[in-house]
């Protein structure tokens, strides 16, 4: 995951979201961010190649990794795709993930690092969402003697459901599609 919840109440005042909707939605910030930039953000010097063990996780353990980090599954049948680490067994020498696995002979195993600028703009994102989501539609609004005009999210200003403004941050990380 990009970032944990608590951290992202360390930049954002979330009010009265509960914490399964804000992890729901940093996966989801998380996956378009990847698919828009194509890139990965893998750190290729933090690689391994191991059995998978439905019970006890990848069969491998390091010091380069932690609980909490996310890692990339590639390379296998069954469990190609996103994990988060729930902990790491040095003593047993395995790593166990959140999420379920499903037992084979090896999978590669990468961990993935997001740059600062990456986990602020997405703090960024959630905060516009948080905030002005509700907003998007009404172009101005008109109360007796007051009137609120809202940002246009028409086809010009807006991609992936946010202003352009707010994706600046994405252009230094985008690679080439082939």
């Amino acid at each position: 995951m990009i970032m944990t919840v608590d951290e992202l109440k360390e930049y954002v005042d979330t009010g009265a979201v509960k914490d399964k909707v804000l992890e729901a939605k940093l996966q989801a910030l998380e996956l378009l961010i990847r698919k828009y930039t194509n890139n990965n953000f893998q750190d290729r010097n933090r690689r391994f190649i191991a059995p998978v063990d439905v019970a006890t996780g990848f069969q491998y353990a390091s010091d380069l990794f932690k609980a909490g980090d996310t890692v990339q599954v590639s390379e296998s049948h069954y469990n190609d795709g996103l994990y988060t680490i729930k902990a790491v067994d040095m003593d047993n020498g395995h790593i166990e993930v959140n999420e379920e696995l499903v037992s084979e002979p090896v999978a590669m195993v990468t961990k993935i690092v997001y740059p600062m600028d990456i986990k602020l703009g997405v703090a960024n994102m959630l905060s516009w969402d948080l905030n002005n989501r509700d907003k998007v539609g009404v172009q101005s609004e008109t109360i007796s003697r007051h009137s609120v005009t809202y940002f246009n999210m028409d086809g010009d200003n807006s991609l992936m459901g946010y202003p352009k403004s707010l994706l600046g941050f994405l252009k230094p990380y985008m690679k080439a599609r082939f």
